[in-house]
């Protein structure tokens, strides 16, 4: 059991059987006899569904230990995405309800822990800032204007804002969670002997 007060992103509790991942916490001191809250932002294992509950700070909650194995992403096919133990090679469907956002960038032959409970995958740890190609943008502008913005789309398919002197087939990085324009990604030049 844990308190509200102790719970901490990435943990993963539950509440009349249904089990949760905390997205977000935010604990608000009380003012006087009144006592403070916690606000939560947690996301249903099973389904994806989001919920933002609130709890006193002193109120008892259930956590649960979660098994954390690396695994490979081999290939997404319908709903469900395959991922390989390399250490003993058996694969495992996933349900894609399960990476949300971030499974826009999953590609083959990408390690990621995948946490269990009682067995079960329940969750995908991405990466706060994944790289991407960008597939199509208008051609880039070399001006002064470095603020201004235009749309762009990246290779699997995710619509971003990329600064204007961004051009196609350029590798970005992003920012998972929001698909976020953060920086272009360093690309090593060949040198020409």
């Amino acid at each position: 059991m844990v308190m509200a007060s102790e719970l901490k992103t990435g943990m993963v509790i539950r509440i009349e059987g249904h089990i949760y991942k905390v997205l977000e916490v935010e604990s608000k001191a009380g003012a006087a006899k009144l006592s403070g809250v916690v606000k939560t932002k947690l996301s249903n294992v099973r389904s994806g569904r989001l919920w933002e509950p609130h709890f006193r700070p002193q109120e008892r909650l259930e956590d649960l230990q979660l098994e954390r194995k690396t695994m490979e992403f081999l290939f997404a096919e319908g709903d469900t995405c395959t991922f390989m133990d390399p250490d003993n090679f058996e694969q495992l469907e996933v349900p894609l309800a399960i990476l949300g956002p971030a499974g826009n960038f999953l590609q083959p032959g990408m390690l990621l822990p995948v946490e269990f409970f009682e067995s079960e995958p329940i969750s995908i740890v991405f990466p706060d800032i994944a790289e991407a190609r960008v597939a199509d943008t208008a051609p880039p502008v070399h001006a002064q204007q470095d603020s201004t913005w235009k749309q762009a789309t990246l290779d699997n398919g995710l619509p971003i804002h990329v600064p204007l002197f961004i051009a196609p087939g350029e590798v970005v990085r992003v920012e998972v969670k929001t698909g976020r324009y953060i920086e272009r990604a360093r690309v090593e030049r060949k040198r020409s002997a």
